[in-house]
C-alpha cells in the first residue's frame, strides 16, 4: 500500500470548469388539496447546461397539525407543566408521503403509475443503506428504521389503540426479570426521527429551550421568525387545542425511482413529474379507558406517514379538567385521549392545512417555511476537452428498473395460498412479497372502525416494517411454470441466508468488512419480514418473453394476512444527451 501510494500522480485534470446548483418550483402554486404535485424541467432544458438529474433532490415542505376542540388538549402543558413535544412525528422515511409516480420523459410516460411505491423504496433503502449512511443523511432524509422488537399488539380495544403499537419512545433501558421481557422498550428509531420533526425553543416547557432560542434571538418568537428565515423546521405552534409542526423534508431523486440513478447528464431534456401524495387525517378519541382511532381518511388509500407516540404508566401529565389525556415520563412523551376528548391529527404538503375542521380552530395558522416544492437539480459546465470525448457517442442507453404492484386475498391462519400475481411480464428482475395482517377491529366513542396495518397511526407498518411475526413456509415464486427456489423455503434463516441478505449490497455482502444493509436476521425474524427472490437469472433470449408469476406458501400467523406484491422488471430508453431526446 505504501508502496502504491508513493507511485501515484498528484493532481487531476478538471473535468468540469463549473457546477452551478440550479432550482425550479412546481405548478401547484402552493396548493396541494388534490393529493398531487406536477412539475416540469422546461426551466432546466433551456439553461444550456448538462443537468444531473441523479444528483437531485426535492425540498418538501410538511406540515404536522394537532387540534382538539371539545375540552381541549393542552398541547402546551400548562396544566401539569410537561410538553408534548415527543408525543407526534412521522413514520421512517419523508418519501412515504409517496403513494405514486409517474414521469413523462420527452412525451412519453417512462415510468407507470404504480400505488404504494414507497414500500418497495422502502426495501431499496433497508438492503442498502449502511449505519453511517443513516447516521450522515438519516436527517436529511427523515430515515431511520424502527426497532424491530419494541412492538405490543392488542386484539382489539386497549389504552394503547388497536393492532400492533411500536411507538414507545422513552430510551431508558428496560427490567430484564420477569417472564418473556420484551427484547426492546423503545423504539429507538422513532425517537431519532423525532428529533428532526420536533425542534422546540420554547423555554416554558423547560428542556434547553431558554438556552437555544437566546442563541439565535432576544425571545422565542423572534427566534423562529429567524429559523423561518433559513427554513429550519420547528414547533411553531403550542397552546390549548393547538399543536404544529413543520419541516423541509428532503427527497433525493434516487432515492423515489431506479430511473433517476441511471439517468446520465443530459442537456434539453423536458420532464414531467408527477406524485400523488400521502396527506392523511386520523381522529382519535377516548372513552375513559380506550384509545379510539374514530376515524382514518387516507385519501388515496395509500400508506399513513403519521405517527403517534404509546403512551407511558402511570398516565401522569397533560388534563383536560380531571382526566389524563396524555402521558409523559423522562426520555419520551406520547399522547392517550382521555373520556370526552377528541383529537385531529394531519400531515399535509406545503404551508397550509388542509383539513377543514382543523381551519376552523381558533389559533391554527400556516408554517413559516416554504409554501411549494422546489427540485435542485447541479448544472455542469464541462471542460471543452472532454465534453468533446463525452460527445464521441451521444447516444446513451438507460438501463432501470420499474415494478409491478399487486395485493392478494386474505390467506387464513394457518391455511396455504397460492395466488396468481400477473399473468405476463416480461424481463422480471425480482419479486418481493410483503405480509400485513387483516384490519383490525375497534368499538368505542360512538364508533365501529377497522383499521388497516399501514394506515394506523400506532403502528410503523408500510413505512420499512411489515406486520411483525406473520411468518410464511412452504415458499415458492413460480415465474412461467418454474419454482425460482430449488427446494421450497421450509425455515425463516433459509430465506434470510439464502435470498434475502445480500441483495442491493455491496458485493452482495461476501466481503467482511465492507457491507451494507440495515435487515439483520433478528429484524427479519421480528417485524421486517420481507420476502424476496432474485428472478433475473436467465439467457438474454428470455428476458423479453412475458411470463406468469405465481407465489406459493403457508401462513405461520395466527392472524389471516394480506400479502402486497412488487414484481420488479428490467426497462430501458436512448436518448441523445446534446438533446435530450429519445432515440
Amino acid at each position: 500500500m505504501i508502496y502504491d501510494m508513493s507511485q501515484m500522480t498528484e493532481g487531476a485534470p478538471q473535468v468540469f470548469v463549473k457546477r452551478d446548483w440550479l432550482n425550479l418550483q412546481d405548478q401547484n402554486n402552493g396548493n396541494y388539496q388534490g393529493n398531487q404535485m406536477v412539475l416540469d424541467t422546461s426551466q432546466l432544458a433551456n439553461s444550456n447546461k448538462y443537468m444531473a438529474y441523479r444528483e437531485g433532490y426535492l425540498a418538501v415542505p410538511l406540515l404536522l397539525t394537532a387540534t382538539s376542540t371539545s375540552s381541549p388538549l393542552m398541547f402546551d402543558g400548562s396544566a401539569a407543566g410537561n410538553s408534548v413535544d415527543r408525543a407526534f412525528g412521522l413514520k421512517n422515511w419523508f418519501g412515504s408521503i409517496i403513494h405514486s409516480i409517474t414521469l413523462d420523459y420527452a412525451g412519453t410516460t417512462i415510468i407507470q403509475q404504480t400505488p404504494l411505491c414507497s414500500m418497495w423504496n422502502q426495501f431499496s433503502l433497508l438492503t442498502t443503506l449502511s449505519l453511517q449512511d443513516v447516521l450522515l443523511n438519516g436527517p436529511s432524509i427523515g430515515f431511520y428504521p424502527d426497532t424491530s422488537d419494541s412492538f405490543t399488539y392488542q386484539p382489539g380495544n386497549s389504552p394503547d389503540g388497536p393492532g400492533v403499537s411500536n411507538g414507545a419512545n422513552g430510551i431508558a433501558q428496560g427490567s430484564i426479570t420477569g417472564v418473556y421481557p420484551p427484547g426492546s422498550i423503545s423504539n429507538v428509531g422513532f425517537a431519532e426521527r423525532q428529533k428532526v420533526l420536533m425542534y422546540d425553543i420554547d423555554a416554558a416547557t423547560g428542556g434547553n429551550g431558554a438556552q437555544t432560542f437566546t442563541l439565535i434571538a432576544a425571545g422565542a418568537a423572534d427566534a423562529r421568525l429567524r429559523l423561518n428565515q433559513i427554513y429550519k423546521g420547528n414547533i411553531f405552534t403550542k397552546a390549548a387545542g393547538v399543536f404544529q409542526s413543520s419541516v423541509m423534508a428532503i427527497l433525493r431523486l434516487k432515492d423515489i425511482h431506479p430511473f433517476f440513478s441511471q439517468v446520465p447528464l443530459l442537456k434539453g431534456v423536458f420532464m414531467r413529474l408527477t406524485l400523488n401524495l400521502n396527506q392523511p387525517s386520523v381522529t382519535m378519541s377516548g372513552d375513559g379507558t380506550n384509545l379510539i382511532l374514530s376515524s382514518i381518511n387516507c385519501p388515496l388509500g395509500g400508506v399513513n406517514p403519521l405517527q403517534v407516540a404509546k403512551r407511558t404508566t402511570p398516565a401522569t401529565s397533560i388534563v383536560d379538567g380531571t382526566t389524563a389525556v396524555c402521558s409523559v415520563q423522562e426520555g419520551g412523551s406520547a399522547i392517550g385521549v382521555g373520556a370526552g376528548t377528541s383529537m385531529i391529527l394531519s400531515l399535509c404538503v406545503g404551508n397550509k392545512v388542509i383539513d377543514a375542521t382543523q381551519r376552523a380552530v381558533a389559533g391554527v395558522t400556516t408554517s413559516g417555511l416554504a409554501q411549494s416544492i422546489f427540485l435542485y437539480v447541479p448544472a455542469y459546465t464541462f471542460n471543452p476537452t472532454f465534453e468533446e470525448a463525452y460527445l464521441a457517442s451521444p447516444t446513451k442507453t438507460i438501463v432501470y428498473t420499474d415494478i409491478y404492484q399487486f395485493q392478494t386475498a386474505l390467506a387464513p391462519q394457518g391455511s396455504s395460498f397460492n395466488f396468481l400475481i400477473t399473468n405476463g411480464i416480461a424481463n422480471v428482475k425480482s419479486v418481493l412479497v410483503l405480509p400485513f395482517f387483516d384490519k383490525i377491529s375497534q368499538s368505542g366513542g360512538g364508533v365501529s372502525q377497522t383499521t388497516t396495518p399501514y394506515q394506523s397511526p400506532l403502528d410503523p407498518a408500510g413505512c420499512g416494517p411489515t406486520s411483525p411475526l406473520a411468518q410464511i413456509t412452504n415458499f415458492n415464486v413460480v415465474v412461467a411454470g418454474q419454482n425460482m427456489i430449488y427446494n421450497t423455503q421450509k425455515y425463516t434463516y433459509e430465506q434470510y441466508l439464502n435470498q434475502l441478505q445480500g441483495c442491493n449490497s455491496v458485493n452482495a455482502n461476501l466481503v467482511n468488512g465492507l457491507t451494507s444493509s440495515m435487515i439483520s436476521q433478528y429484524d427479519f425474524d421480528n417485524s421486517y419480514l420481507f420476502y424476496y427472490v432474485n428472478t433475473s437469472r436467465m439467457l438474454p433470449v428470455d428476458e423479453a418473453v412475458p411470463k406468469s408469476v405465481q407465489i406459493q406458501g403457508q401462513n405461520l400467523s395466527s392472524l389471516p394476512v394480506q400479502y402486497i406484491v412488487f414484481i420488479e422488471y428490467g426497462v430501458q430508453v436512448s436518448v441523445d444527451v446534446l438533446t435530450g431526446s429519445r432515440v
